[in-house]
């Protein structure tokens, strides 16, 4: 039996008081210390995705699997069960790779409590990989409330002029919403037939009465639908964005939303199928409502952070989309095409908000009329935001147009109306040309002096963007190892 997944939840758990000591000793060293260990976490994910990759797990099975007892009670058991699959490994390996990334970042962009910030980005790393990875529900329920304790301080002590109002709205949204998701993970245990009462996914897959799935279906629209989020549980988001430190909005945007997305594919669509085939209409609807939403009202925004965040909604609605258009019409391109697309978003908006960090400390300034001929005074980020830009506008060659195209081209073949999703990137593409021509290709009101980040912090945005342009060439090392999860989904919802 392999170690490796606990190892990547509970190394960088037990490494953040090491990380916190090491900082406050000395914060050059401190920084060190934390890229070595964020880079080898990377690394372990790495072998992990890779062996997944090259030998995906049937459909319907996992990978570097763990199963220990973990509570044994003759009314109540509860099992440490963890495995990964197409949909697990991409998931966590971009969130190693943020991690190494933020680190970076972070050096020049916090400058207060960083002891305190570095080892809680330890355990906000260690919490999520435990939620992409475990296949028990109280477990990742667990998971899932532990990763709310370091974002909550990173909005409230490291964010804005009104980081408490958002850090307040964060935890109360996700908070609420996932509550109401355990309260649905219990139902299911109580309602099962006598014998078959389990909190274990795999048990649970396939098995779960069709009386019983619509009401945990709901309950979990909401808790997930809160985090990825949706409309109209969005509202936490654009505060949290731009209250939030940039490299903090980084994670946020490029991996605790996918938790979001994460939950409707592992327990919404497997363990309740019927009840997502009946509604797949429905949260198709939503999805395309978010899409719409997320992208009209980045149209409208002057704040450059609070545009990106929009632009995250926007996004996000595309996963349910797709992931309810493979349910509605068996079109295999939606699951895979959502699995994509939260890895690329991860990285295009990751990359975004990281510069909106750059500009903001370099112009002193968010506001999109005021960053006027960013080509002249800032030439390395202007170049950098308008790559980046192409990469969230999903131009080729990156990655995001592909899986883009496969979400639209699956919610076609579902029902032909929802043809009105091509409309999307248009729009998108139109409020980041009409951002890029006011910051960049605009003339400066008076000559700046020239504040433009460095050299080594421009290579790393390299990190970002280069991969989106080799999987869309690549893309079969993302959608070989989805294609099995799909088709699970798929098997689940037409039997």
């Amino acid at each position: 039996m392999s170690f490796l997944l606990s190892l990547l939840i509970f190394l960088p758990i037990a490494a953040s008081p090491l990380v916190y000591q090491v900082t406050k000793w000395d914060r050059k060293r401190g920084i060190s210390f934390s890229i070595a260990l964020a880079v080898f976490l990377l690394i372990v994910t790495a072998y992990v995705f890779w062996q997944v990759y090259a030998a995906p797990p049937a459909p319907g099975s996992y990978s570097f699997v763990e199963k220990y007892t973990w509570v044994n009670f003759p009314f109540f058991g509860l099992d440490y069960l963890l495995g990964v699959d197409g949909l697990s490994t991409p998931l966590m390996f971009v969130t190693t790779l943020l991690t190494v990334l933020v680190i970076y970042g972070s050096r020049e962009l916090i400058n207060h409590h960083e002891p305190q910030y570095y080892a809680l980005l330890f355990l906000f790393e260690g919490a999520i990989m435990g939620v992409f990875s475990s296949l028990n529900l109280i477990l990742f329920y667990v998971f899932w409330e532990i990763v709310l304790i370091p974002m909550f301080f990173f909005i409230g002590v490291w964010g804005g002029p009104r980081r408490k109002y958002a850090a307040m709205k964060f935890i109360i949204f996700t908070f609420v919403g996932s509550t109401i998701m355990l309260l649905g993970f219990l139902y299911v245990y109580l309602g099962m037939p006598a014998g078959m009462s389990s909190f274990d996914i795999p048990a649970l897959a396939g098995r779960v009465p069709d009386g019983i799935q619509y009401l945990p279906l709901l309950s979990s629209f909401v808790g997930f639908g809160v985090k990825l989020p949706v409309f109209p549980f969005h509202t936490w988001l654009p505060d949290a964005h731009v209250e939030a430190p940039a490299p903090i909005s980084v994670l946020l945007a490029g991996v605790l939303l996918k938790m979001g997305g994460y939950g409707f594919l592992r327990i919404s669509i497997t363990l309740f199928p019927q009840a997502a085939f009946e509604y797949a209409w429905a949260f198709m609807a939503v999805g395309l409502v978010t899409m719409f939403y997320g992208a009209i009202v980045a149209l409208l925004a002057t704040d450059l952070k609070r545009m990106i965040a929009m632009t995250s909604i926007n996004h996000m609605g595309f996963v349910l989309f797709g992931a309810f258009a493979t349910v509605a019409s068996g079109n295999l391109l939606g699951v895979q095409g959502a699995i994509f697309q939260m890895f690329a978003h991860a990285l295009a908006v990751g990359s975004l908000f990281m510069l909106s960090g750059f500009v903001h400390e370099q112009a002193g300034t968010r506001e999109i009329p005021k960053l006027k001929g960013l080509r002249l005074t800032m030439p390395r980020t202007a170049t950098l935001l308008v790559l980046a830009s192409a990469a969230a506008m999903g131009l080729p060659p990156f990655a995001s147009f592909l899986a883009e195209f496969m979400v639209i081209s699956a919610g076609i073949s579902a029902y032909g109306i929802t043809a009105v999703s091509v409309l999307v990137p248009v729009i998108t593409a139109g409020y980041f040309l009409w951002m890029i021509k006011r910051t960049i290709l605009s003339a400066p009101e008076r000559q700046a002096q020239v504040h433009d980040m460095s050299l080594a912090d421009a290579a790393s945005f390299a990190v970002y963007l280069v991969p989106l342009v080799v999987l869309i060439i690549a893309s079969y090392l993302i959608l070989t190892p989805a294609l099995p999860v799909a088709q699970y989904l798929w098997h689940l919802v037409s039997t």
